[in-house]
Parts: C-alpha cells; structure tokens; sequence
C-alpha cells in the first residue's frame, strides 16, 4: 500500500481559499487527511499557510491540478 503526502504552500491565502476548497473538494474521495498550518503573528493570522493532504495512491490527478495553482512538494511511503 503506498501512502502518498501533498504539502501545498498557500501564498495569498485569503485571496486563494476558495479555488483551493474547490479543487479539493472535487477530489474528495480521493483524501485520506487534511491539515492546514498558518503561522500567526501576535494573535493575528498571515496571509499565508501549508495545508498537508493525504491521498490514497500517488495522488497524481489531484497533484496535477493543484500545481497549476500553487507550490507542491510530495512524499510517498511504501
């Protein structure tokens, strides 16, 4: 079984969300895990953020488009 992990750096975020839940909702079936990290600064959040996704398979689809959009980074464990 080969468990497949997407980070995608979300730049823009605020501006960005809403493609971003798009796309991924699209690909539901297809998403084990979603994580979304922003970093903050004296309490208020940036407009920044790395959401990680677990796919099953290589996510290649759901990798694919995602990269037309933003920074992707992957990792597979086998």
């Amino acid at each position: 079984m080969t468990t497949t992990i997407l980070g995608v750096n979300l730049e823009n975020r605020l501006e960005t969300a809403l493609e971003f839940q798009r796309i991924i909702t699209e690909y539901g079936c297809n998403i084990k895990m979603r994580l979304g990290l922003h970093p903050t600064k004296d309490g208020v959040c940036l407009n920044r953020g790395i959401v990680l996704l677990e796919v099953g398979g290589d996510g290649q689809e759901l990798m694919s488009e995602l990269c037309k959009h933003w920074e992707i980074q992957t990792m597979t464990f086998e």
